[in-house]
């Protein structure tokens, strides 16, 4: 290469990196806020704050007072569930004429430590036991007076609720965690979604309030009681998932018998953190289809 040639190559490689000539990043744009949406904080009985998402229809609620369907892990589950339910609101369908309300936490992740707390009624079995052993536990019952005394209070201060539409979703420990709202406060809600539960994570507690449930029914000493969907995915990670909602199902069916209502669906193809997403149409339908 001739002097004159290096020259003028070195020269360009100079220019382009003079600040001047440098390519310059745009500045960091706004995140996407959804449209019907809101969020506020809320204190449990414990101090601890909760972050609450709502999607909700424009305009004052209807007579009685709009119905409910509460999301637990609210991070994760919220943003999916909003805007379908915004789109059914578009579309004029009942299912839009309702409120959305996450349960969430403190954080940009989807998931949050503290869940563990709120989900179960004690230790994790193994091998969860291994990493989850030294995490707060065993706080289910406290989350749940939460969810139906002083949330429900504020959503009907708030926006006007029908206490007697209130439907509850919730995947993995917060499906084990509607399954036992279901056998302990059989009318604390009306409809109750539990999408590849995490039955295996109490067996023993499990079994014994199931025996407990439909003992009550079949006596007649549970006079009122939420109808339930059990979904699940053919390749979920953890098997017990699946044969677990397999075989509960079945033994839930007898019991319509003595009221309790109960659907089911298996999607083929999913795996587990896939299952919410595939079941949100689903799970707004059964939440907000009369009764």
């Amino acid at each position: 290469m001739s002097r004159s040639l290096a020259t003028s190559a070195l020269a360009l490689c100079l220019l382009g990196a003079s600040p001047a000539f440098a390519q310059t990043r745009p500045p960091v744009a706004p995140g996407y806020v959804l449209p019907d949406t809101e969020t506020w904080e809320l204190k449990g009985e414990d101090g601890y704050s909760y972050q609450i998402f709502v999607s909700r229809p424009a305009g004052p609620a209807p007579e009685g007072g709009y119905p409910v369907l509460t999301v637990l892990d609210g991070n994760a589950m919220f943003a999916g569930f909003a805007e379908t339910r915004r789109m059914h609101d578009y579309m004029k369908a009942d299912t839009g004429k309702a409120i959305v309300v996450g349960v969430g936490y403190k954080t940009d992740k989807a998931y949050d430590i503290r869940r563990i707390f709120d989900l179960t009624g004690g230790p994790p079995p193994p091998p969860w036991d291994v990493q989850l052993g030294k995490v707060p536990n065993g706080g289910w019952d406290t989350f749940l007076d939460f969810l139906t005394g002083k949330l429900r209070s504020e959503l009907d201060r708030r926006y006007t609720i029908n206490r007697d539409r209130q439907a509850l979703y919730g995947h993995s420990l917060g499906g084990l965690f509607a399954v036992h709202a279901l056998f302990t406060r059989p009318t604390a809600f009306h409809a109750l979604i539990a999408a590849s539960p995490s039955l295996f994570w109490h067996d023993l507690e499990m079994q014994k309030e199931e025996r407990a449930f439909a003992a009550g029914l079949q006596a007649g000493n549970i006079q009122k009681v939420g109808r339930l969907m059990v979904v699940w995915g053919e390749r979920e990670d953890t098997v017990l998932e699946r044969w677990d909602s397999e075989a509960f199902v079945k033994r839930m069916e007898p019991l319509s018998a003595f009221g309790l209502r109960t659907r089911s669906e298996a999607y083929a193809e999913e795996v587990h953190i896939t299952v919410p997403s595939r079941s949100v149409t689903s799970a707004l339908r059964f939440a907000f289809t009369w009764p």
